[in-house]
């Protein structure tokens, strides 16, 4: 029988003095269970980028021919940068239900880097060099200005207060997916650069973006999940599935563009009826 008192087994730290240097630990040293959710986006930032290059360019640079490997790779990495974006939406879902440490808005904000940033930037440039009709060199600039823009975004994000439940730019959870889904679109190499380029200038512009919370974060999720089913019927070659990709990249492409003007709606009827409301003020007071 194992002492209630007692810590049971090797997993536990069974002396007094192991013990008071955890209650001694710095609060800025404890993981949460957010933090936890922040570092599995990070991780699967980081293996879209491996599947991207083990999977995509080191096939292209040995000259393999392969092309269904290249696909399934391609179908990974996005499926790892989708479920970063999952991680992404329930670390702050919990950090404001349970806790978050100290670290944990840098922790968010280095993770979106590499899952938001590196890996769809990096997905670009493998593109400028295995696609036909790709220039390596443009591919490259498209890539760093995708980087730049994420950085840029995220370090806006740490400094401007923005009203409740609104964004301003384009969150980079949703910008990097839209890059990657202009990519898998397979369009011209001109219209896909130009595409990209005008996500990440709405990465860093003022248009205002709804921040996914209640209705509008269940029906996040259901998107992702279904562009999850997307891509694995594309990888897998399921009758359709090149079909159904086209369609889901093309209606990312589509929300990416329509949501602002939603909010820029909402704007200019509030500030109409900001001014109905003064003119109608004014006119009571007048004898």
């Amino acid at each position: 029988m194992i002492d209630p008192d007692t810590h049971a087994g090797d997993w536990g730290s069974g002396t007094d003095a192991e013990a008071e240097d955890a209650e001694e630990m710095p609060l800025s040293m404890r993981l949460s269970i957010a933090d936890a959710l922040t570092l599995g986006n990070a991780t699967c930032g980081f293996m879209a980028v491996y599947f991207t290059t083990t999977g995509i360019l080191i096939p292209h640079l040995t000259g393999s021919t392969e092309s269904g490997m290249a696909r399934n790779s391609a179908a990974t990495a996005v499926i790892l940068m989708l479920c970063a974006a999952i991680f992404d939406l329930f670390d702050g879902i919990v950090a404001r239900k349970l806790r978050s440490s100290p670290m944990g808005a840098e922790l968010d904000n280095l993770s979106d880097l590499i899952s938001f940033g590196l890996a769809p930037a990096y997905f670009v440039l493998v593109y400028g060099m295995v696609a036909d009709d790709a220039q390596q060199k443009v591919s490259a600039v498209a890539a760093i200005v995708v980087l730049l823009a994420v950085v840029l975004r995220l370090a806006r994000f740490s400094c401007v207060t923005m009203k409740d439940g609104m964004f301003q730019g384009m969150p980079s959870p949703f910008g990097a997916l839209t890059v990657v889904s202009i990519v898998l679109l397979e369009l011209p190499f001109i219209p896909t650069l130009l595409a990209i380029i005008g996500v990440a200038w709405l990465m860093v512009s003022r248009v205002e973006y709804p921040k996914p919370r209640g209705v509008l974060a269940v029906a996040m999720l259901s998107w992702i999940v279904g562009a999850m089913g997307m891509l694995a019927a594309w990888a897998f070659d399921a009758p359709g599935g090149a079909f159904l990709l086209q369609t889901g990249c093309a209606l990312q492409v589509v929300m990416g563009a329509v949501i602002p003007l939603f909010a820029t709606a909402r704007r200019v009827n509030t500030f109409r009826g900001n001014r109905r409301e003064s003119r109608e003020a004014r006119a009571a007071q007048l004898p």
